[in-house]
């Protein structure tokens, strides 16, 4: 049964985030077709980052009151029902570019407890033994959705329109929905204790594991700011000196890269397992020589075969982060510390986007690559400082 609930979790979740995507690039075809302004699509990765960080830092007080499973389908209905209230209005009327935007904030919010109650039921759904093998399975999954979810998504605006594809993505919403509903959590009792706001960050803060890892989790979402489609178009276009053409080669690299990974990552869960904390520090330094190489590196070729490692090292590193994480914190205290990661990578990448804008707008793209590197190095090397934390 466990196994099961587990299928019907993937599943559900896949078609959720084949929705996600369909629905973001349709929003940014009704967007451009009624405003033709690139301000107002600026708007909406914004919006949607600051959405997410404020549905991270109230989920604890959700998840006190909300099994785990309820709050994934009652999250994913209410998203259903958003999104058809927009289809509905641009089919009756022409709304407002705050309406729209208001929709995006709303459904971005509620998706902002999709992931941290994912990750958090996992251990609940699989065996201990099999945990590593199915965070590589999801994130295999995530990935492949990313990789060809934007490009479906465009071809299907290109071919119909951007109301149709919100319409489709009505469907995935609803097939996500009936599908989670069909998960079946065994451990779970309804929990008493009381939970604040901050609670997963005290959590964090108190367990050396936790705080060891999400120190380098913030330092991480700083550095990986650098591989954003706005820089990367840069460095496209001025060092690589290549059309906009290759930016699409870098990305579909990087995609391909981490499902690579996440495949490595399954077809040798006992080695991971074993050497995981090894793994841990091995790609740490890794991400951090790759990333150095790639932002001084003009051949187009090599670009792109850095980039492939990039992603494949980039997937293993997190896999190995998320399964410490639910190993060593307690199943009860789950859903608060992803929250509160959540939020935590929400505000720091979002922040982080605009200091790197700044900096590649006044130095160049190679020394924010430089700088990516430096910072990637220090998370490295902070985590051989207190990489004894792990064998406590």
């Amino acid at each position: 049964m466990r196994f099961r609930s587990f299928r019907f979790l993937w599943v559900g979740q896949g078609f959720a985030n084949i929705g996600d995507v369909l629905y973001i690039v349709a929003l940014i075809a009704v967007l451009y077709q009624a405003t033709g302004s690139a301000l107002y699509l600026s708007l909406l990765p914004f919006t949607i980052t600051m959405a997410r960080f404020v549905s991270g830092m109230f989920a604890p007080l959700v998840l006190n009151r909300v099994s785990l499973k309820g709050l994934l389908v009652g999250s994913q209905s209410l998203k259903t029902v958003l999104l058809g209230w927009l289809g509905l209005s641009l089919w009756i009327f022409t709304p407002s570019v705050l309406f729209i935007v208001m929709i995006a904030f709303l459904i971005a919010f509620l998706d902002g407890w999709a992931a941290p109650a994912r990750n958090a039921m996992l251990p609940q759904l699989v065996t201990e033994n099999e945990l590593a093998k199915a965070n590589s399975f999801v994130a295999v999954v995530d990935q492949s959705i990313q990789f060809g979810g934007w490009a479906i998504g465009g071809i299907m605006v290109a071919a119909t329109s951007g109301f149709i594809v919100i319409w489709i993505t009505f469907l995935m919403y609803v097939i996500s929905t009936f599908m989670m509903g069909f998960i079946v959590v065994k451990g779970y009792q309804d929990r008493q204790t009381k939970i604040q706001m901050m609670s997963g960050w005290k959590i964090i803060w108190k367990h050396p594991v936790l705080r060891v890892v999400h120190m380098m989790v913030v330092i991480e979402a700083i550095a990986n700011v650098v591989w954003i489609a706005a820089i990367l178009y840069i460095f496209v276009e001025e060092v690589l000196m290549k059309s906009e053409a290759w930016w699409g080669y870098l990305n579909a690299s990087f995609f391909i890269g981490l499902i690579v990974g996440g495949m490595a990552v399954s077809r040798y869960t006992r080695w991971f397992e074993q050497y995981m904390k090894e793994t841990l520090l091995m790609t740490c330094f890794s991400i951090s020589i790759l990333t150095f190489i790639f932002g001084i590196t003009s051949v187009p070729v090599v670009a792109l075969l850095l980039t492939v490692l990039s992603g494949v090292v980039e997937q293993i590193k997190s896999i190995a982060m998320v399964t410490m994480i639910q190993k060593r914190c307690p199943n009860e205290s789950l859903p608060e510390v992803f929250s509160a990661q959540s939020a935590l990578i929400s505000i720091t990448f979002g922040l982080g986007s605009l200091f790197y804008g700044f900096l590649a707008e006044l130095v160049n793209v190679p020394f924010v690559f430089g700088l990516s590197g430096v910072l990637l190095l220090g998370s490295a090397l902070y985590l051989r400082k207190n990489i004894h934390v792990f064998n406590e």
